[in-house]
């Protein structure tokens, strides 16, 4: 089966919008919060802008009054009396702007606690659930470790974006468009300066960031992904690793990995300072400028000591936001290429979708039909399938056979609508599966795999899992007919018990049979059988055999045989060459076809001579 086709990557500035449009949209949901994490932001920075105002306006208050002037014994002259007076104005105002600008943040920090923390929750659960309904290909063919690194770093960078943009840019813009405002209001020649340095030096720091930082971070994260799926994947098969003594192999294989992660990472910080100093020298230039306008002002006296001491304090203050804009807009640039590939996935195709208004399927009896069915893998220009036409009574027991490749697996599969038929349709009980909701159709299709997938949850969760409401009288009755309740009640745990990832603590037998418990629970009139007894022992092997002969019963059932002494009971054999069925019949008349495929393969198994 050919991969599924990566999708073309977006530019810098694309990924750049995308997010930033994502995140907005999540932002749209929540104005209420947004509006309280702005307002409050606003207010501390209106403090901000009227601080160096009021300082510059005590300073002339206090070079009104000459030194000792309101000494003990002198007399206070009226023009005094008005200084102090006004100056403990300004004392008074600049309190109250301290106790604004405390209770402003304070709003904007509990707004924006709660806000980001309901957009990540979102996030999460709307992430998750897409990857849960990509196609079949798209899972077999992407790393869980990489998909889940993808999903928790994009989560962590709204909580650095939603910071970054609220409380950090947005003051700064405020800031410095509000102290732009007040300085060309008063002197137009330092306004202009101003506002041409900052919007200056915020395209600066933006394509920086964009054009020469953002391209070796994106690469850069690439690798950070690379890192964490090359962790699953030996973590997830350390039996494996341990069975071939490879310890030393697969840490060689990650230390390949985290080299070029290494070259990487560094080349990105040691760009993310380059752009540093340069905004730094940006930040001394337009410092000075507007020190040296000022000097000019006061020498040509249009500007008095509170003029020089406002704009000297004004100038720390914008300084200082200037600078945190330079590192805020390449935060803001980090934590997009870090959203990037979570973003991305919402790009991704879903491959099968339920069709707008899809209701529910109900099975009664599972009568299955393929009606001139046509089928195609991704890749091959040759159909696999060509008007396959099939009809499964209800009840039936139907073993599928032939050589691998020849399409008796991906007979289940498009059961299962895991793929959408090209042509054709399939109905059961007369109901077309493709205009069905996925969730009902496979919820009332069992199926035991050749290798059961358990969850790391207790025995009573995996067996429920098809019946998530069954009691625990109910678990154990599926688990007797399963052959699995005397192992379960040995166990100290009981069904308590965790299995482990993917069920590693159990053996082959063991998890097949509490496949079949969970098959048993569904209750489903359809059964699909996945030679669930290929790699067991004898015993195990038995077991599972009765297990799966009880569970048989009354149902439709669909058996995958790869070995063919699991068929020769059933009451009907296809054998499949090429995506056709080219055989059809009871073992016993199949063997009676002196040139027959199923006949030749028969006899070659039970000759030894081919592998099962």
């Amino acid at each position: 089966m050919a991969p599924v086709s990566a999708r073309p990557r977006r530019s810098g500035r694309a990924v750049f919008i995308a997010v930033l449009s994502f995140l907005a949209t999540h932002w749209r949901r929540r104005p209420a919060l947004v509006a309280v994490v702005a307002g409050g932001m606003a207010l501390a920075t209106l403090t901000d802008v009227l601080t160096p105002i009021l300082s510059g306006r005590l300073v002339d208050d206090v070079t009104r009054l000459p030194p000792g002037l309101l000494g003990a014994g002198q007399k206070r002259p009226p023009e005094a009396l008005a200084a102090l007076h006004d100056a403990l104005r300004m004392l008074g105002g600049l309190a109250a702007l301290g106790v604004c600008s405390v209770l402003g943040r304070r709003i904007g920090f509990i707004g924006i606690t709660r806000l980001t923390v309901r957009i990540m929750s979102d996030i999460a659960r709307s992430a998750f659930a897409r990857v849960q309904r990509f196609s079949t290909d798209w899972h077999a063919n992407t790393f869980a470790g990489s998909t889940v690194r993808r999903i928790t770093r994009g989560m962590w960078a709204v909580d650095q974006l939603d910071d970054t943009l609220l409380l950090m840019l947005l003051p700064s813009v405020l800031v410095l468009a509000g102290t732009t405002v007040v300085l060309a209001f008063r002197w137009p020649m330092m306004g202009l300066i101003l506002g041409l340095g900052s919007v200056g030096f915020a395209a600066l720091s933006i394509g920086m960031t964009l054009f020469y930082v953002a391209p070796s971070a994106r690469l850069a994260n690439q690798w950070d992904t690379r890192v964490g799926a090359a962790l699953a994947d030996s973590v997830t098969c350390n039996a494996v690793v341990k069975a071939f003594g490879a310890e030393g192999r697969e840490d060689a294989r990650l230390d390949r990995v985290l080299r070029r992660w290494s070259s990487r990472t560094t080349r990105t910080w040691l760009r993310g300072t380059d752009s540093g100093n340069l905004q730094n020298f940006a930040l001394t230039v337009l410092r000075l400028s507007l020190i040296a306008a000022v000097l000019w002002l006061w020498w040509r006296g249009r500007a008095g000591a509170g003029d020089v001491a406002y704009v000297l304090t004004m100038m720390f203050l914008v300084q200082g936001y200037l600078r945190d804009i330079g590192q805020q807009i390449s935060t803001v640039q980090r934590s997009v290429n870090e959203m990037e590939e979570m973003v991305a996935l919402y790009d991704q195709p879903l491959g099968v979708q339920d069709r707008p208004g899809a209701g529910a399927i109900r099975i009664g009896h599972g009568t299955i039909r393929f009606e001139h069915v046509r089928f195609r893998y991704e890749g091959p220009a040759r159909p696999l399938y060509d008007d396959l036409d099939l009809l499964i009574p209800a009840g039936s027991r139907v073993g599928l056979v032939g050589p691998s490749g020849s399409g008796k697996t991906t007979l289940t599969k498009l059961l299962q609508r895991l793929y959408d038929v090209s042509g054709g349709r399939i109905l059961i009980d007369g109901q077309d599966i493709a205009v069905v909701t996925q969730e009902s159709l496979r919820a009332q299709i069992a199926l035991v795999p050749q290798e059961p997938v358990l969850f790391h949850r207790s025995l009573a969760e995996n067996i429920a899992y098809g019946r998530p409401s069954a009691s625990l009288p109910e678990i154990r009755e599926a688990a007797r007919l399963a052959n699995a309740l005397d192992f379960i009640e040995r166990l100290p745990g009981g069904f308590n018990t965790l299995v482990g990832e993917r069920g590693v603590k159990l053996s082959g037998g063991e998890r097949q049979r509490i496949a079949i418990a969970r098959a048993f629970l569904a209750d489903a009139r359809v059964l699909i059988l996945d030679e669930a007894t290929s790699s067991l022992d004898s015993e195990s092997e038995a077991l599972v055999q009765e297990a799966m002969g009880r569970l048989m019963q009354d149902r439709t059932v669909i058996v995958i045989a790869h070995r063919l002494s699991t068929v020769v009971s059933l009451d009907r054999i296809l054998v499949f060459e090429h995506g056709r069925v080219v055989e059809d019949g009871a073992h016993e008349a199949l063997l009676e076809q002196p040139d027959g495929l199923y006949r030749r393969l028969y006899e070659r198994q039970s000759l030894g001579l081919a592998a099962e």
